[in-house]
């Protein structure tokens, strides 16, 4: 409900900025009245877009008309409201004693120039967000087993079946994650945007991966029935980590091969969201293990550093930003989370953050392109 109400109180000063900018000051007052109605209907259909999301089957004809209408107008507005802002300073240069009709034809060129380069930067966008890059890395972890140098971690995140992206879209995820043949398939979070009657027959699709596949919770995970989804995922072969420590080693490797440990928590939002039992615990997550071996946490959200570095954890696999998404928009990530995408190191632990493989929202990637993320372990001494 918070969520809800931020959203309506941005999306309502939005569109009377808009509004006063792309109407009032271009148009003469008699015809102000359609551009008026027009920004109306925008807003209805991006707050419709957002308010029925949990309410509609996010694969049928009215969810899916809603998100096209509702969250690509949406981040136009945002586009054109950096633009028009920019312009502000023209428009106080100007000043008020000005001509009328020169206040007035400087709004409609800078109206004009604005929207066409906002819908350059969405159309761009719109095609980003379907251009999966491959992110190759390598982390040096100091313990671990020289033989074990070169194993490979398949970093997904923030796939979010849903509207959007559905079965071509993970069918086209699982062959990409197959033909790298990586020994172990991390998921951190975000997998899904509705719930398993209406997306579990797609997300069968993982049991496809050919590798060993975990998968932690994150926090769209709880806004679409998260004690179903950890249900059904182990189904199709998807091994859920909630607060938990597995052995994993190299791909195809036999009995008393070395290995490390994986640890996966639940989503930093768990337990205030109220489902039973859940909740990231990362005492329980690490009891017991080995401080001679090294240890990879899953957690979808990168802030859990901040607990996971004094943890004596060696690397840590995060996705939840979206790289931004749409920048330089998506740097108020930076509010709640200290990193945004990438690979960097808070005292003795790595963080690789995953920009992510799908969207959430408006289907627009700017800046921030989707990723399958191959992590290749290095030991730092030889055999």
């Amino acid at each position: 409900m918070g969520f809800l109400l931020m959203v309506i109180t941005v999306v309502l000063l939005l569109h009377l900025y808009l509004y006063r900018r792309l109407v009032h000051d271009t148009l003469p007052s008699g015809r102000r009245r359609w551009g008026a109605l027009l920004v109306v209907a925008l807003a209805a259909a991006t707050l419709a877009a957002f308010g029925t999301r949990r309410v509609l089957d996010p694969t049928g004809t009215p969810a899916t008309v809603l998100a096209w209408v509702g969250y690509l107008w949406l981040v136009l507005a945002l586009y054109l409201a950096l633009v028009l802002l920019v312009a502000e300073l023209p428009r106080a240069l100007m000043g008020r004693r000005a001509d009328p009709g020169r206040r007035m034809l400087l709004a409609r060129l800078i109206g004009g120039a604005a929207g066409l380069l906002a819908a350059g930067t969405v159309g761009y966008g719109v095609v980003e967000a379907r251009s999966i890059r491959l992110e190759r890395r390598e982390v040096a972890l100091d313990r671990l087993d020289p033989t074990l140098d070169g194993v490979t971690i398949a970093a997904l995140s923030d796939i979010h079946l849903g509207t959007f992206n559905r079965r071509p879209f993970l069918a086209d995820v699982v062959a990409r994650v197959n033909a790298e043949r990586p020994d172990l398939v991390a998921i951190v979070g975000d997998l899904v945007d509705g719930s398993v009657e209406e997306l579990g027959p797609i997300a069968t699709l993982l049991g496809g991966l050919n590798s060993p596949t975990y998968f932690v919770t994150g926090n769209h995970e709880y806004f679409s029935g998260a004690r179903e989804w950890v249900e059904f995922l182990p189904t199709v072969g998807v091994r859920v980590l909630r607060n938990e420590r597995v052995t994993v080693g190299r791909l195809g490797a036999g009995a008393g091969a070395p290995t490390f440990d994986l640890a996966g928590i639940d989503d930093r939002i768990a337990a205030g969201y109220g489902t039973p039992g859940h909740g990231a615990d990362l005492d329980t997550a690490l009891a017991g293990r080995d401080p001679s071996r090294p240890v990879v946490l899953l957690a979808h959200q990168p802030v859990m550093i901040e607990q996971v570095s004094r943890r004596d954890v060696d690397l840590q696999i995060s996705g939840h930003t979206h790289g931004g998404q749409f920048l330089p928009l998506g740097h108020v990530v930076l509010l709640d989370q200290p990193v945004m995408s990438g690979l960097t190191r808070v005292g003795r632990t790595w963080l690789y953050v995953t920009r992510g493989v799908g969207f959430w929202g408006p289907p627009v990637r700017v800046g921030a392109p989707p990723e399958i993320t191959l992590l290749t372990l290095r030991a730092t001494t030889t055999p």
